[in-house]
């Protein structure tokens, strides 16, 4: 059985304007310790699907359909009461910003010290002081001890982040979503946070979502990968088919858009156009206006196809 299944899980935002379709019916599945990583442009529904799983969506936004199977539980059918044991303690969550993540007046070991204390009362505060700690220099904190004491404005973007991580980690969850948790890091520092979730993953035997809009981290992290296009998945399977052998062609998009090592032309790849308005969707194919094998069939929306162990949404792609 899967960690996590998401059968047709549709979440909408009610404006004055309209409805947006921010996710419309998508299905994914997580195995214990598996590694999937969503990817997509920003606006995609990639982020709102991080938050729909943990039932943390803001009116004027709703989950109107579809199941969120965890660990053989529907969470859309639990009460607050029951989700909130669940989130920060079987479920965590490392936000894009550490900063947003984190109370500027408390202190770091403060903070961590509480995550611990919420989800399990009867622990000791030097029990969870040692705890928090550990965990600190499990994710790489320089002078964890001295770093207990410190303010997140006295910490950089790198250390801010593994300070988040190891929040996340605290109760040792069963599953992680980390949505785009490198974004506002340089390059090296990057690299460093990608590769410590990948190993704390493997390490702790725990799942991970990793949500970004960068294919090229996919593409080194992940076990399997989901390609959101203007809330829904198009192409959906492991990461060796979708990098090696992508079919649809938003996703050939995706994939051209890696610079390449030795590739002669100065310019790199972009697909043309812009995703459409989720408040005003085309009929049919969404990727249709961008795309070079659109015809008149592209003008209703494709079935779902399973080739192998993938499945896509495409005309133009056909079923062995």
């Amino acid at each position: 059985m899967a960690l996590l299944e998401i059968n047709n899980l549709k979440t909408y935002f009610f404006t004055r304007n309209g409805v947006v379709k921010s996710v419309d019916g998508i299905d994914f599945s997580i195995e214990k310790g598996e590694i999937l990583g969503i990817v997509g442009e920003s606006g995609a529904g990639k982020s709102i699907t991080g938050f729909s799983i943990l039932n943390l969506i803001d009116d004027p936004g709703k989950i109107v359909a579809g199941e969120i199977i965890f660990n053989g539980i529907n969470l859309l059918t639990l009460s607050e009461e029951k989700l909130e044991k669940i989130r920060g303690n079987e479920i965590s969550m490392v936000f894009q910003d550490p900063q947003t993540s984190l109370n500027p007046v408390i202190s770091i070991g403060d903070q961590l010290i509480e995550t611990i204390l919420y989800h399990n009362k009867k622990v000791a505060k030097k029990d969870a002081r040692k705890t928090c700690l550990d965990i600190l220099k499990l994710v790489g904190m320089p002078a964890a001890e001295k770093r207990m004491g410190s303010y997140p404005h006295q910490l950089s973007g790198g250390m801010k982040q593994r300070v988040v991580i190891a929040m996340a980690l605290l109760n040792n969850p069963k599953l992680l979503i980390a949505d785009e948790p490198t974004t506002a890091l340089d390059v090296t520092i990057q690299a460093q946070i990608l590769y410590l979730m990948k190993k704390l993953s493997k390490d702790m035997n725990s799942s991970l979502i990793l949500i970004t809009h960068d294919i090229a981290v996919v593409s080194q992290l992940c076990d399997k990968i989901a390609v959101m296009y203007a809330g829904r998945i198009v192409e959906y399977g492991r990461k060796k088919d979708i990098i090696f052998n992508p079919m649809h062609p938003y996703t050939k998009g995706l994939v051209a858009c890696l610079p390449k090592l030795n590739d002669e032309n100065d310019r790199l790849y972009q697909i043309p156009g812009i995703m459409p308005s989720l408040l005003n969707l085309p009929e049919g194919c969404y990727f249709k206006n961008r795309c070079d094998y659109a015809d008149e069939e592209c003008n209703t929306y494709p079935e779902k196809k399973q080739i192998d162990k993938r499945i896509l949404f495409c005309h133009k792609v056909k079923e062995n």
